[in-house]
């Protein structure tokens, strides 16, 4: 497979405007904090308003903001997530332009003053997405990317306004009909994608992908400023009143002193010699490198620039860096490395397996004629290796593992086992998301045991602080210890390879790997999500009737094109084409494998859908795999959650037209409402609980409505924990299975999704599933019933062997004990070992005891790391539908501190839950280890207490009433 060549012809413009202008794309988005406004100004100080193309519609807006917000806020329209209004207020997505504007005169009256001596830039960190800017009547620029920041010196405008126009102008196509205009040029090739809803369009748009729907989502497509933006005004003086001996807490604050803007900053630490493609000597030097991106008032043909990193009392004293001219219309990238002996800092650990150790890196530059300026930024010491080559003979024939490639991550030397789930936008509108969400939703993470989450390439690039975010991600994960798998934007869909878009795209890919190679937490970036498997499927299933150029374009742009890009960005993770692949032919040069399989072998990573419920704890469906990223079955949100949107007390069914208009599984491959698709979905979800749990059906409707939405979330549970046990246990099997990223984490919206977390917070069972499941030493019953055969198995993703007893319990349903087996284990290091096995019922069942009568109680305790691990998991040899299931009698009894004692009375409650009320947050925990515990196994005489542990910051009740939460289990699918 040769590298092709990247000189293609360059298409007409699309709008009349530069190419330099079709490279800025405008992303602009205020942020709220009062900054000096001798100099930096947020937009968000200025007075706003918002009107459509006509001028039919103005109201009030906000910077940052998007329109359907700032139409809300203005009573136009009501929540874009109630009820059918995301059928309702599509008229605002067709509306040709939404027009934003706000008043420049007090800035213009301030500048005019120092004019001679100073220069304004105008800083949009992020605009969505296709926008004409305007400054005093002068045109600035046109942009067509909201994955880019741009910066523009406006200093010749603000002196001479045009015609006495005073306002900033940000005028917002629809990015659907610019879609469509682009899609249907004659110089346009076809491509392939998946229409959600909005037909035809995304993958023309440089826009977050599921804007325009996805099969868990929303199709909004919105419009607005949508990131922080800013006015700096850089002056040749010094502003004495803004000098501070101490560093700046972020590189932009350095503008309030004066003449210096950093319109980007890097840090990157890796080893001397380190390449992504093979492994780094753990033993050499650490290497620190800081690039920046500079606009300076003063020129210097000898700066400086000096890292420190106090904690560790370490400088690298002045480092000479490239000259610096004076301007401000361009920015200058400089760069310098200095070396760290590699025993001096502690390394940043993933949270399960040691410290996410973080230092205070000070950087000061020296520019003459302005005051030495430092800012502080965080990071931490670690190698990450994505081992992707083959396995050795020595691997397969000593070890036994399958022959094939390796694809596994490695950190700070030692391999690891990846446990975690993929992250979608945290909103339909990114403006309104906050950090107290965004850190909510990752504490979650860290308390369910997962080490890793995948930035799903059809969102948005995650960012890194509010000043320029809106809201923080990347550091909260490097602070958490969780691993971060990130990914370009791309998704589902092949994609134009003429210059106009390699253009843009190639901006907005280095300006992001830039921004995160600080992250410790990152430890890759994928070009896109799922593009390479299903470009594959196409050609398998149309064949010679697909053109080549599809899979040419795809090697074009994910092979080579994105390829170079990140490895010029950076040297310490690796670049992968896709989620899924096959992996490569060779690292260097990188040469995609595709078809090129040999039978037998394993290669790449997998992902797996089977909405088949008969199947679904059938383990032979499931993939032997070096690392599954992806894997999941939806369901319902909780009866809470549906309260947020629902607005009629008809629409509490399983079935109503409003809940199954929030079912996009299938989508609906156009704009037809509600999406006829939807019945599959929701049948799918009917299929599983039915055959495996009582089915839902008392008097009382909403109980029974409330009781089929808990239920989908068991079945959710239950068979997502039976793959990652699967998988989990194929670390020490011939697949040498080492990652299970679930899907999906998040919530973009109350309705039927793959998700663990509802759009609130609130968490689902599979949340609690995940918590159990990923537990760093696990015990768990593989059962086959073809065969009666149950093979219990003990997992350990431990560096160390484990060694422990595990104890196997039946119970019957009335909670009686029937028999107990004590078994001692030995797990060696990430391996898995059985621990019990027998085949045919007589020999698996207690003596005398039907199918349908009992039940097992699996635990262990072992000795992990000089601490004590526990576990349990439960076994049912029959559908939870056919077991005969005693009255439970649960008791709740409220304690201090938001503690509540359950038992059960009667028999064994099988799921036993625990809802919080309305207008709260947070999830239970076991009030002696403080591990999160719901949806349990309740038996007579084992009472469990568990406590509330709320998150203030989400909750809009502060001090919930004991009284308002509700206890429920499987009986109550069919007893009030």
């Amino acid at each position: 497979m040769p590298r092709r060549s990247l000189s293609l012809p360059r298409p007409p413009s699309l709008l009349q405007c530069s190419t330099a202008a079709m490279l800025l794309p405008l992303l602009s988005l205020a942020f709220g904090a009062a900054l000096s406004a001798a100099e930096i100004l947020s937009l968000s100080q200025l007075n706003w308003t918002v009107q459509n193309q006509e001028g039919l519609i103005k109201v009030p807006a906000q910077v940052p903001s998007q329109v359907h917000l700032d139409l809300k806020n203005a009573n136009v329209i009501t929540e874009p997530l109630l009820g059918i209004n995301d059928f309702t207020e599509r008229w605002i997505v067709t509306d040709p332009a939404w027009i934003y504007t706000a008043d420049l005169a007090p800035v213009l009256n301030q500048y005019a003053q120092g004019m001679n001596s100073s220069k304004a830039l105008l800083v949009f960190y992020g605009l969505d997405t296709v926008a004409t800017i305007t400054v005093a009547g002068h045109p600035l620029a046109w942009v067509n990317n909201q994955f880019q920041e741009y910066v523009y010196d406006v200093s010749e405008y603000l002196a001479s306004p045009l015609d006495n126009d005073t306002t900033l102008t940000v005028s917002f196509e629809s990015a659907y009909l610019y879609g469509l205009n682009v899609s249907t040029r004659p110089d346009v090739e076809s491509q392939i994608a998946i229409d959600f809803e909005w037909p035809g369009v995304r993958e023309f748009v440089r826009k977050i992908s599921s804007d325009f729907g996805w099969d868990w989502g929303p199709a909004f497509a919105p419009s607005g400023i949508f990131k922080p933006a800013y006015l700096i005004m850089l002056s040749e003086g010094v502003n004495s009143t803004a000098l501070d001996s101490s560093p700046a807490a972020h590189p932009l604050l350095l503008s309030n002193a004066g003449g210096l803007f950093i319109e980007e900053s890097s840090l990157e630490i890796s080893k001397v010699g380190q390449t992504p493609i093979v492994r780094p000597d753990e033993s050499a030097d650490w290497v620190v490198n800081v690039t920046l991106a500079l606009r300076s008032m003063h020129a210097d043909p000898n700066p400086t620039l000096t890292v420190s990193v106090p904690e560790l009392n370490v400088t690298s004293g002045p480092l000479s860096l490239a000259s610096i001219p004076a301007a401000s219309d361009a920015s200058t990238f400089v760069s310098a490395t200095f070396t760290i002996p590699s025993d001096v800092p502690q390394r940043w650990y993933p949270h399960n397996l040691g410290t996410p150790k973080l230092y205070n890196f000070t950087v000061t530059l020296s520019i003459a004629g302005l005051p030495p300026t430092s800012y502080t930024t965080r990071s931490g010491f670690r190698t990450v290796y994505l081992a992707q080559t083959p396995y050795s003979q020595e691997d397969v024939e000593q070890r036994g593992i399958t022959p094939g490639d390796q694809w596994h991550f490695e950190v700070n030397g030692k391999t690891i086992y990846s446990m975690g789930s993929n992250v979608i936008p945290f909103d339909p509108f990114y403006s309104r998301i906050s950090t107290d969400k965004v850190r909510w939703i990752l504490e979650s993470v860290v308390q369910s045991g997962q080490n890793m989450l995948r930035v799903w390439g059809g969102g948005i690039y995650q960012p890194s602080d509010e000043l320029t975010g809106g809201y923080d991600f990347y550091s909260i994960c490097d602070e958490l210890g969780i691993l971060v798998w990130s990914e370009l934007g791309f998704s589902d869909a092949s994609y134009p390879v003429n210059n106009f878009f390699l253009e843009s795209i190639e901006r907005e890919v280095r300006q992001n790997v830039r921004r995160v190679k600080k992250h410790p937490s990152n430890v890759q970036w994928a070009g896109g999500n799922e593009i390479e498997p299903a470009l594959l499927l196409v050609n398998s299933t149309v064949g010679t009737l697909l053109p080549a150029r599809y899979i040419d374009d795809f090697l074009l742009l994910f092979q080579d094109f994105l390829h170079d890009i990140v490895m010029q960005e950076q040297t310490s993770v690796a670049y992968t084409d896709c989620s899924t692949t096959n992996g490569v032919l060779s690292l260097d040069p990188y040469m995609l494998r595709l078809n090129n399989l040999t039978e037998g072998h394993i290669y790449g990573n997998a992902e797996l859908y089977n909405y088949d419920s008969s199947q679904s704890f059938n383990y032979s469906t499931y993939p032997k795999a070096r690392f599954v990223n992806e894997f999941g079955f939806h369901s319902m949100p909780s009866f809470y959650s549906w309260e947020e949107v629902l607005q009629s007390v008809d629409d509490f069914s399983f079935n109503s037209t409003v809940v199954m208009s929030r079912d996009h599984h299938p989508p609906a491959l156009g704009l037809l409402w509600p999406n006829p698709l939807a019945p599959v979905g929701q049948g799918e979800m009917t299929v599983a609980v039915e055959q495996w749990l009582p089915t839902p059906s008392t008097s009382d409707s909403n109980q029974t409505f409330a009781q089929w939405c808990y239920s989908t979330q068991i079945f959710q549970s239950m068979y997502m924990m039976s793959e990652i046990a699967y998988y989990r246990r194929g670390s020490g099997r011939g697949e040498n299975n080492l990652g299970a990223l679930v899907w999906q984490l998040n919530d973009i919206w109350q309705g039927v999704s793959w998700s663990a977390i509802e759009y609130s917070g609130r968490w689902k069972v599979m949340q609690y599933g995940l918590s159990n499941i990923y537990s760093p030493v696990m015990i768990y019953p593989f059962w086959t019933p073809e065969t009666e055969t149950l093979e219990v198995a003990v997992t350990s993703d431990r560096w160390d062997t484990v060694t422990g007893t595990a104890q196997l319990t039946w119970y019957d349903w009335s909670g009686h004990a029937l028999n107990t087996t004590s078994l001692a284990f030995s797990v060696p290091s990430l391996n898995s070992t059985t621990v019990f096995e027998a085949q045919g019922l007589d020999n698996v069942l207690p003596a005398g005891s039907k199918a349908e009568d009992v039940w097992m109680h699996l635990n262990l305790t072992a000795a992990a790391d000089g601490q004590t691990v526990t576990h349990e998991q439960y076994f049912v040899p029959v559908s939870l539908a056919n077991a005969n299931l005693v009255d439970p009698q649960v008791k709740m009894t409220p304690g201090p501190d938001m503690t509540f004692t359950l038992s059960a009375q009667g028999g064994v409650a099988p799921f036993t839950w625990l809802d919080h009320p309305s207008g709260t947050v947070g999830y239970f925990a076991d009030s002696t280890s403080g591990k999160p515990l719901n949806g349990f196994y309740l038996v007579p005489g084992m009472d469990r207490t568990v406590q509330f542990i709320q998150s203030v910051a989400l909750s809009t009740v502060a001090s919930p009433s004991p009284a308002n939460f509700v206890v429920r289990s499987l009986w109550n699918n069919t007893h009030i």
